[in-house]
């Protein structure tokens, strides 16, 4: 089995399959960065396309200074940035709504576990919360409090894959925690009126 630098230059070289084992390798945490970004599964099935589709095209440009991972998750950020840009729409998931899969459509289901029902339901009215304020951000503050506090990524890493400075990386990150905690505040007071 190759490693993934191998896979990389072999990719650069023109290797369909090395670039197919590396698409393999990375689709998981591809997809999970686009569905923190876009906020549901369809659009984040899109964006992941997309974005695999601007690696091949641009695979001879990556020189191995970052995470092949961190150079990937970098084009998700700039497309989801572009798309929101010409967009310029926030989309909401309901948990009410199937999912679409190559097999047809599917419910969504909560996990068995030690919490009553109600605790359950508590949580997903919190999680609905959370990501519809959290769609409200502008987009420079989302990107940057998605990357840092759902994808645990260091303030080092988020500046190299938006592009700014490590000072406005943090400035944004706490503008964008700010004006979150707010937003919070002001969805439980209208939840509870």
């Amino acid at each position: 089995m190759k490693t993934t630098e191998e896979l990389i230059v072999a990719s650069q070289k023109g290797d369909m399959s090395s670039f197919e084992e590396l698409l393999i390798l990375y689709q998981d945490r591809v997809y999970t960065h686009c569905l923190h970004l876009t906020g549901n599964a369809q659009d984040a099935q899109d964006l992941a396309q997309d974005v695999f589709i601007q690696a091949f095209r641009k695979i001879n440009s990556f020189r191995g200074d970052a995470d092949f991972g961190t150079w990937l998750h970098r084009i998700a950020v700039n497309l989801w940035i572009n798309q929101f840009r010409k967009n310029n729409k926030l989309s909401v998931v309901s948990y009410d709504e199937p999912v679409s899969t190559g097999d047809g459509e599917m419910t969504r289901e909560l996990i068995t576990t030690e919490d009553s029902p109600q605790e359950l339901v508590e949580a997903s009215e919190r999680a609905f919360i959370v990501q519809s304020a959290l769609a409200k951000l502008p987009e420079e503050f989302k990107v940057v409090i998605v990357l840092r506090d759902l994808e645990g990524y260091r303030y080092e890493e988020i500046a190299e894959m938006v592009s700014c400075s490590l000072g406005t990386v943090k400035s944004r990150i706490n503008r964008g925690r700010k004006l979150l905690r707010k937003l919070l505040l002001e969805e439980n007071i209208q939840s509870i009126l």
